[in-house]
């Protein structure tokens, strides 16, 4: 691309949500503005605009710019409804401003296709950044034939029209190439250990006090989606309340799945329900659990899929019992991360009587992620792959 010549090359980059919200997607592209930003380019981030935050923010080379959007009563885009009231004034927000040399748009392939159009009037590259196949996901969920099928045509009109696709593992990059994209590069998820630090605990540390008597406690961090299964956790936790008296158990989040979770739950004074908080504030939490859960459904189409919670909890120094197959199974097996179980309240149960009787091993778990899944390799990793996307 031009960025090679170019000193100071100018990448857009499309996406629905951004920091200061916490999800996996908003701490890779944190990583990779900011690997770019190091790299000498100058950045433009098109987002929306959650509760709090201001409609533009400068940070040097990077440059902010938030337009309302509808969320949900969680303040979460989510939903086609409210992906479009992103995506048709992106049409609008691409237009302006001087010819970018790249861009780069994250998921849903609605927001894809409407970068892909764009593109394609201003003659610019675009690179997709390809962290799920939603059409695959759509069809995981039950959702109407139709339905899958038209969002499987919107993805596959976005994945071919980029000139480079980043995948977060095999799994997704394989997915993205029978749907026909080129240049498939994978870049695996990481983690901000910079964020995700193990910390002392104190009494004025976050714990179930703030929600409950205080206590040992497990924890849920992060987005739970049908998909994700993690009420699973309600009915191995009740296997074993008998025999941990002070245990308790905390979901930290959101997701579609919440509430069927919450009502799984049935009112048990024991498991906590906290809405979504900040990064640091959900480092604070997983630093202090005997545990941190994560699951997966197998057999929906998302045993490829690598949870960024089991990097942010071993970041923290804390074990993961995961429910599910797949790479993290492999990774917590291998390295002895914690313990992996069967998707059964049974072994799961088992899985965290486990990780109770072991001996705590902050700086074993942490340096492990820092060695293979930091987010700063991560970010350079990304940014490399725009930067040395083809101009012609």
């Amino acid at each position: 691309m031009r960025s090679r010549h170019a000193t100071h090359p100018d990448i857009v980059v499309a996406t629905r949500i951004f920091v200061p919200e916490a999800a996996a997607a908003t701490f890779r592209l944190d990583a990779l503005t900011r690997s770019l930003a190091a790299a000498g380019a100058r950045v433009q981030v098109l987002t929306s605009r959650p509760k709090g935050s201001a409609a533009q923010e400068d940070r040097g080379a990077v440059r902010i710019h938030r337009a309302r959007s509808l969320r949900d009563r969680s303040d979460y885009i989510r939903g086609y409804v409210q992906y479009l009231s992103f995506d048709i004034p992106l049409l609008v927000r691409l237009l302006g401003g001087p010819r970018p040399d790249a861009m780069v748009v994250e998921p849903p392939p609605t927001t894809g296709a409407v970068v892909r159009i764009m593109a394609a009037l201003r003659r610019v590259p675009f690179v997709y950044y390809a962290a799920d196949v939603w059409s695959d996901a759509a069809r995981s969920a039950g959702m109407p034939g139709p339905v899958v099928a038209t969002l499987r045509a919107v993805e596959r009109f976005a994945l071919r029209g980029a000139r480079s696709v980043i995948a977060i593992n095999e799994g997704v990059a394989q997915r993205a190439r029978a749907l026909g994209a080129h240049d498939v590069h994978v870049v695996l998820n990481g983690i901000d250990t910079e964020v995700f630090v193990p910390q002392e605990v104190g009494a004025e540390d976050v714990g179930p006090a703030d929600v409950g008597p205080r206590g040992r406690f497990l924890v849920y961090a992060g987005t739970a989606s049908e998909w994700q299964g993690a009420g699973i956790f309600v009915d191995a936790f009740r296997l074993i309340e008998a025999e941990e008296p002070d245990l308790q158990l905390v979901y930290l989040g959101r997701g579609s799945d919440f509430e069927a979770i919450r009502a799984r739950a049935k009112g048990d004074p024991r498991i906590h329900f906290i809405a979504q908080v900040p990064p640091q504030e959900a480092a604070r939490w997983l630093a202090q659990a005997e545990a941190a859960l994560v699951s997966i459904v197998p057999g929906r189409g998302y045993d490829f899929a690598y949870p960024t919670k089991v990097l942010a909890a071993l970041s923290c120094g804390t074990p993961v019992v995961y429910a599910g197959l797949g790479v993290p199974a492999r990774d917590i097996e291998e390295a002895d991360l914690g313990e992996v179980a069967d998707y059964s309240a049974g072994s799961v149960a088992d899985a965290i009587r486990r990780v109770l009787g072991r001996p705590r091993e902050v700086e074993r778990l942490r340096g492990w992620v820092i060695r293979n899944r930091s987010l700063a390799a991560t970010g350079r990793a990304a940014a490399r792959v725009v930067l040395e996307t083809p101009q012609g």
